[in-house]
């Protein structure tokens, strides 16, 4: 088996580091959400060639289970690089998009706060030492049951886009701090959401004056371009209809002083648009409506950014067709032990699949043939892709990985057909076992229990 090289920059080891103490594998009190299998990596040694080891380890033997593995030293660098990008701004993780515990935890140490949408995501953040003021209830549609319990537990900043979340929210959470959630011209976007969420303008200001005759406070305003944003441009537009809504508010007589510019970040390094162009655009945009010194506070609401390229998953082909189609053209179907029902999902909905790494032996420049890549379910629909790929032949047995596997795969996995979902090894380096000076001063500085949790003290 040789070892293939993945494009540089793919998964490494970041200069950022995060406290995880020294065994091979967490132990785990009664009751403790620890995850058991936190792996430590050797020096030199990277999660690729871990995904080499278990393959080679599964091959040897007649259980060649998919497994995913997740690298926790790119959740550091990627948060370096947000930082970076957007200095101005305060990430609000989407914990939506990967809810693993271990990527929680890092990214509560480093200093990130957190993007909920339901109880039980409010629960899990809870659960690991996060205060209330580092969550932002971003579902504009709640049960009442869920409202309530944010009001049990402190959590006060609440997103909603209509009257009758008004009403909602003065009965069972009167002392929230609201954020107003604006339509968006998301329409290009791979996963546009603005035709189930968000208030127009023209309703905007109706909206802030029934929130002042109930009581509320409005502090702020959101939108989201979409996950997957194809036109940075849209970014500009929102944010100017988010000044428009703060002088709304403002006249009506609430404080504003939050302005929410959601996701829809790229996740995927080498992505078009580029990160990089993204961020210049939402710059300027904050720039010529919200400058330096009004005091407003600048949030986000990144999924995909920062957790896209932490995951890989290794499947392994478990039945093969050849078919001939009219003309003589051959046609390969491949049928894998992950698919539509465990990591892949999310995949039948973007516009080209995703090009796997044939992880064997091949001669330089190897025949392809048209492939469809089936899940292993009996539904005829359990595809990873709707379009065809280019595949030299395989067989059975062969494995394939896929990177950037992070975002909206294994928190979207069920067991049908009686298919277990893939399991998923936490990857960390020796490097990443203590923080620098200045993350450490920032993140004790956040959530000093958010540390002594990932050092294993106390919690």
């Amino acid at each position: 088996m040789s070892k293939l090289r993945l494009a540089e920059g793919l998964v490494g080891v970041s200069e950022v580091s995060i406290p995880i103490g020294n065994s091979k594998e967490s132990k785990e009190s009664p009751g403790s959400t620890w995850p058991k299998d936190l792996i430590a990596l050797e020096p030199g040694e990277t999660a690729w060639d871990m995904v080499l080891k278990k393959i080679k380890e599964l091959s040897d033997s007649d259980c060649r289970d998919a497994f995913m593995v997740a690298d926790l030293g790119v959740l550091a660098s990627r948060h370096q690089v947000f930082c970076q990008a957007l200095p101005r701004v305060l990430p609000f993780y989407a914990v939506k998009c990967n809810s693993s515990p271990w990527v929680l935890r890092v990214l509560a140490a480093l200093g990130t706060s957190f993007d909920c949408a339901s109880q039980g995501e409010l629960e899990q953040v809870l659960d690991l030492g996060v205060a209330p003021s580092r969550i932002l209830y971003a579902n504009p549609c709640k049960p009442v049951s869920h409202i309530r319990f944010a009001a049990l537990h402190g959590v006060k900043l609440l997103v909603f886009d209509s009257e009758e979340e008004l009403i909602k929210v003065a009965q069972h959470h009167p002392g929230a701090r609201l954020v107003l959630r604006l339509w968006t011209q998301d329409s290009d976007s791979i996963f546009p959401l603005s035709s189930k969420f968000g208030a127009r303008l023209e309703v905007c200001e109706r909206l802030l004056k029934s929130a002042r005759d109930l009581g509320l406070a409005v502090v702020g305003t959101s939108f989201h371009v979409g996950s997957r944003c194809q036109t940075p441009h849209n970014f500009m537009k929102a944010i100017a209809d988010c000044r428009r809504v703060f002088e709304m508010g403002s006249r009506i007589g609430h404080d504003m002083s939050l302005l929410d510019i959601g996701g829809g970040f790229p996740g995927e390094e080498g992505s078009d648009p580029e990160f990089e162009e993204v961020a210049g655009v939402v710059n300027a945009a904050l720039a010529q409506n919200f400058p330096e010194g009004s005091g407003i506070e600048i949030i986000a609401e990144p999924g995909r950014f920062y957790a896209t390229s932490v995951c890989m998953t290794a499947v392994n082909i478990i039945a093969k067709k050849a078919v001939l189609e009219p003309g003589g053209h051959r046609k390969l179907l491949y049928y894998l032990n992950d698919g539509h029902y465990g990591t892949f999902r999310v995949f039948p909905r973007e516009p080209e699949p995703r090009m796997p790494i044939v992880v064997k032996e091949l001669c330089p420049k190897p025949p392809l043939f048209p492939c469809t890549l089936f899940g292993p379910t009996c539904d005829a629909f359990d595809k990873l892709f709707l379009k065809e790929v280019q595949l030299p032949e395989l067989d059975v047995g062969d494995w394939l990985v896929f990177p950037f596997m992070g975002a909206y795969t294994s928190v979207m996995s069920s067991t049908f057909n009686g298919f277990s979902p893939t399991s998923i090894c936490h990857a960390v380096g020796p490097e990443l076992r203590c923080l620098g000076e200045e993350e450490r001063e920032w993140a004790v500085s956040s959530s000093h229990q958010d540390l002594n949790l990932l050092r294993g003290v106390g919690g």
